[in-house]
């Protein structure tokens, strides 16, 4: 009797290319087998517009050798492949060698056997297409109910994706990874007077089963949408050049704390590492726990192990474990985002577990994990709710949702929009306006924070699409926060 040959494991592979660049003689290396699958719906008006559902499969090697780093990848999850690319990746680093002037260092971190899963309740990819795309559909067919009314266009669409990942380094750590991620909105435009305005809503990406839809919560908002949408058009443009105070809720403040925040305070960024897509930062080194970057009563704080949190996992793509840390404590800097190449330069002891690549045929880098706007203390001079903050107000404009956005190259200078915008006077929402933007200098706004709402006004806002890299790398984080009110910032034009 022929006995069975046992099928070659990823674990099996995994240790295949450790022990290979081990022989070599590299520093260190690491292995991520990745297989990826994702699932986009979107509606247009009264049809779907588009339905893809993609599978990525591949592993990608990375040693460093005398200083210098090597990376190669291939789809090809093979015995014979994974020497060649373990090989490949070992030449690369020996050719990077001979221009680079500066060995990289890592810190160190500890060995981890172990396996992650978000906790889900529905597995997104369990449910059919066919009753996705009645939802969708049925969403659009509300909204241009108020056709009458002005409302042209409607569009939805829900986002799924599940990321296996298997990663194994010289340092001896074998994790096995499992992330779902789910993704649910819509938005419609009206048409009058010569002009066109749009209202969305969404359920901000979350790491959630099907279960994070709730359809019932996406129908309980069309009227208001609609609505809203309705009343932007006919709204008078709000003035320009002036100064005024903002009220930005949550879902509009995510964004701001996203670009004046986050990236500024990636530590590849600072030293210059990253630079051709959106700059470096202002934030350098020297002003680390000098910078008054906020009001006092401003606090930032990293989590990866936030329960849903689009960048929270078990460990990040160099096998540090999730963990919290603060970036602006009481409104000084006093911390970056680091991955281990990053922090040895610091001279930090350790990682805080920002690495991440998009891809298995992508290179990890310091990406943003999920950073958010600490809630005000109880019972603080500074703490009030969004209807305290409305009712302390004698003129201002009340913001919900995002818009465009622009940011210098150094993360100083920028300007937000948003969604959804409401005149205040004396402490009342009076009507809506359109077509406001804000500027102002990171610190300069953040230092003009004179209220912070509560935990219990908390949301767990975010992104799907951050990019970065040249080419291009993806990442998803979330930026829970609360209401705040930002006293005499810029709106429309330069005067």
């Amino acid at each position: 009797m022929t006995q069975a040959i046992a099928p070659i494991t990823t674990t099996d592979l995994a240790t295949l290319a450790i022990d290979r660049i081990s022989r070599a003689g590299c520093e260190y290396g690491d292995v991520r087998f990745c297989t990826y699958r994702s699932q986009n719906l979107n509606a247009r008006d009264r049809s779907l517009a588009n339905l893809s559902d993609n599978v990525s499969s591949g592993f990608g090697v990375r040693v460093l050798l005398d200083g210098a780093w090597g990376f190669a990848a291939s789809h090809d999850r093979t015995p014979a492949e994974v020497e060649r690319i373990v090989d490949l990746a070992i030449e690369i680093a020996k050719a990077s060698r001979l221009t680079q002037q500066t060995k990289v260092r890592l810190v160190p971190v500890q060995a981890y056997r172990d396996s992650y899963i978000t906790p889900i309740e529905i597995d997104p990819f369990s449910i059919s297409i066919s009753e996705k795309a009645e939802l969708l559909l049925h969403i659009n067919d509300r909204l241009l109910e108020f056709g009458s009314k002005g409302i042209k266009k409607a569009f939805s669409f829900l986002r799924f994706r599940r990321e296996e990942k298997t990663f194994a380094s010289t340092d001896g750590s074998l994790i096995e990874q499992t992330i779902y991620r789910s993704y649910p909105g819509f938005g419609c435009t009206a048409i009058a007077n010569g002009d066109a305005q749009s209202r969305n809503y969404e359920r901000p990406p979350l790491n959630k089963g099907y279960e994070y839809i709730d359809t019932q919560d996406l129908l309980n908002q069309l009227d208001r949408v609609a609505e809203e949408a309705i009343e932007k058009v006919h709204a008078p443009k709000a003035p320009s050049g002036i100064s005024t105070t903002l009220i930005l809720k949550p879902t509009n403040v995510w964004l701001t704390i996203h670009e004046s925040v986050g990236h500024p305070t990636e530590l590849d960024r600072v030293y210059g590492y990253e630079a051709n897509f959106a700059g470096t930062s202002f934030a350098t080194t020297e002003k680390l726990g000098k910078l008054q970057y906020a009001a006092p009563w401003v606090n930032f704080k990293c989590d990866r192990t936030q329960p849903g949190g689009r960048s929270t996992v078990g460990y990040d793509d160099e096998g540090v474990p999730a963990q919290d840390w603060y970036v602006v404590k009481d409104g000084i800097l006093v911390d970056y985002l680091t991955d281990r190449e990053t922090a040895y330069r610091l001279g930090r002891g350790s990682s805080n577990g920002c690495a991440f690549a998009d891809s298995w045929s992508s290179v990890p880098m310091v990406r943003i994990p999920n950073l958010g706007l600490e809630p005000g203390a109880d019972g603080g001079s500074h703490t009030a709710t969004l209807e305290q903050m409305i009712a302390d107000t004698e003129e201002g404009i009340l913001i919900d949702g995002i818009g465009s956005f622009s940011i210098d190259q150094q993360r100083r200078n920028f300007q937000f929009g948003g969604d959804a915008f409401w005149k205040v006077e004396k402490g009342k929402v009076v009507g809506m306006l359109k077509d406001v933007t804000y500027h102002s200098m990171t610190t300069d706004f953040w230092n003009s924070v004179d209220a912070v709402g509560p935990a219990s006004e908390r949301q767990q806002c975010g992104t799907n699409m951050c990019g970065k890299g040249e080419p291009m790398q993806v990442a998803e984080m979330t930026h829970a926060c609360v209401p705040v009110r930002v006293r005499n910032i810029h709106i429309g034009g330069i005067s």
